[in-house]
């Protein structure tokens, strides 16, 4: 990361912190479907940010929102997760052409079809750790998977949305 493009990573870091807290936090679709845009302030990091840079700022933002939502480390722990996995899926995802390092982690830079299965990928490990804890009991499975599903679409819709914004 150089030092010209730390300053709109710091803005979108802070823009998606503040607009999970302040608007987005009221937003549930059929008491079944929760937004957590959030999210996206470890999804939409650069490419080649550290894998140690990365887990601090999944655990920061996870605990930042952990104080507004007082889950007690639930959030912490998704994000620190997902942070963490962040590697592999993009390894995992890799394009035909290989990653530029230089290149933004956007919807306009790399496609609607692979943007949205990367997001949706993180989004449904991170859901789906936050649900599970929030729930602490396996035998409600069912009832955390429709939440983990539909919110995951939710909330991956509403980034994509967000995306369409984006000036890069």
């Amino acid at each position: 990361m150089t030092p010209r493009n730390i300053f709109p990573q710091i803005l979108t870091f802070i823009f998606y912190l503040l607009l999970q807290i302040f608007f987005v936090r009221q937003l549930v679709f059929l008491n079944h479907a929760f937004c957590f845009v959030y999210v996206a302030t470890v999804i939409l990091l650069p490419f080649d940010i550290s894998r140690v840079q990365l887990v601090f700022l999944g655990f920061i933002a996870g605990m930042f929102i952990d104080i507004f939502y007082n889950t007690i480390g639930a959030n912490a722990a998704a994000m620190t997760f997902i942070a963490y996995i962040r590697t592999p899926i993009l390894a995992l995802l890799v394009p035909q052409r290989g990653y530029d390092e230089r290149q933004v982690l956007s919807l306009k830079s790399m496609g609607l079809s692979w943007f949205v299965s990367y997001v949706m990928i993180l989004t449904f490990v991170h859901h789906f750790i936050l649900f599970s804890l929030e729930a602490s009991d396996f035998g409600l499975i069912l009832p955390i998977l429709v939440k983990v599903i539909a919110s995951t679409i939710f909330t991956t819709l509403v980034i994509v949305i967000i995306q369409f914004f984006r000036k890069d």
